[in-house]
């Protein structure tokens, strides 16, 4: 498989490892709950490993509308397991087919809202790698998607505080992460960096 060499690199394999040794926590689901699953997809490229990124369409109503995620929605009542949500949705948001081309690593831990004026809905990130030829054609849903070099998400001067505009409180100031003109913030903020501790070896 083309894939198969991004698992000898040293971030990687220390990824994989620690899915593998310690897969993600899984939050108490409540009867309220809709379930949801996000792709953090990973590609080998000449200068290092990347992630593929998104910028949401601007959709009214949408309270993650035009925010920077990674690709994913909510579970369909055919979807096999979460597992099989993440890769459905990252095939049709992005064109992107982890199940064709590439493997699903594992599982972080479990995300839900803090806020409570968003939707009651747990998030399970999962963790993939893909054939560096794989190519993204996003749909109606996604205004934008990008690569993010690893180099970029393990630059410790990328992570802090920042403001941003949430749509039910204004301006807050929050835990972001930054790459070029791009802020991640919010439930994609802690992913990125569950994804970012696991890279690192740090518990």
């Amino acid at each position: 498989m083309p894939y198969r060499p991004l698992l000898d690199d040293p971030a990687i394999a220390r990824l994989a490892r620690s899915l593998a040794e310690r897969p993600g926590r899984q939050a108490a689901v409540r009867a309220v709950d809709r379930l949801a699953a996000i792709a953090l997809v990973v590609r080998a490229a000449p200068s290092g490993p990347e992630l593929l990124m998104i910028r949401r369409a601007e959709k009214e109503g949408d309270p993650w509308s035009g925010h920077i995620a990674c690709p994913g929605g909510r579970m369909d009542p055919g979807d096999a397991d979460l597992a099989a949500t993440a890769v459905r949705e990252t095939r049709e948001e992005t064109g992107v087919d982890v199940a064709r081309d590439g493997q699903v690593l594992g599982a972080l831990d479990d995300l839900a809202p803090r806020n409570p004026a968003l939707p009651p809905i747990v998030i399970r990130p999962f963790v993939a790698v893909v054939s560096p030829d794989a190519v993204v054609e996003p749909n109606h849903e996604v205004a934008e998607a990008f690569w993010v070099p690893l180099a970029s998400i393990r630059e410790r001067g990328a992570w802090g505080l920042g403001t941003v505009v949430a749509q039910e409180a204004g301006e807050i100031e929050v835990p972001t992460f930054r790459h070029g003109s791009y802020t991640v913030w919010g439930l994609t903020e802690r992913a990125l960096r569950d994804f970012l501790h696991r890279i690192e070896g740090e518990p």
